[in-house]
């Protein structure tokens, strides 16, 4: 019924830069909470950033102020601008959205494919 497509990772230097994007289509009445979830080899998933319906926000420590999580409730689409990259920044990102469908009272938790993000020299 609903998918989360991510897109915008890729290999990119210390330092570097990276945006991004995750789109949910399908059968949507309104998105509710969404946000960005990472893996590293080895590792548990962990948060990264969320953001609410009227634009609160989340970030994990280690990312504060390096990482920017905003939205475009018209598209459906979340954005994380990753800037400052570290190596211990490499994982694959997980889009998440909480979202209601038409003639719900209840919201459902989507995730996408995840999209890797590697930082190395």
């Amino acid at each position: 019924q609903v998918q989360l497509v991510e897109s915008g990772g890729g290999l990119v230097q210390p330092g570097g830069s990276l945006r991004l994007s995750c789109a949910a289509s399908g059968i949507i009445f309104k998105i509710n909470s969404m946000g960005w979830y990472r893996q590293a080899p080895g590792k548990v998933r962990e948060l990264v950033a969320t953001i609410t319906r009227d634009d609160s926000t989340n970030y994990a420590a280690s990312v504060k102020g390096r990482f920017t999580i905003s939205r475009d409730n018209a598209k459906n689409t979340v954005y994380l601008q990753m800037i400052s990259l570290k190596p211990e920044d490499t994982a694959v990102y997980y889009c998440n959205a909480d979202i209601v469908h038409p003639g719900s009272l209840f919201a459902m938790d989507y995730w996408g494919k995840g999209t890797l993000v590697t930082v190395s020299s």
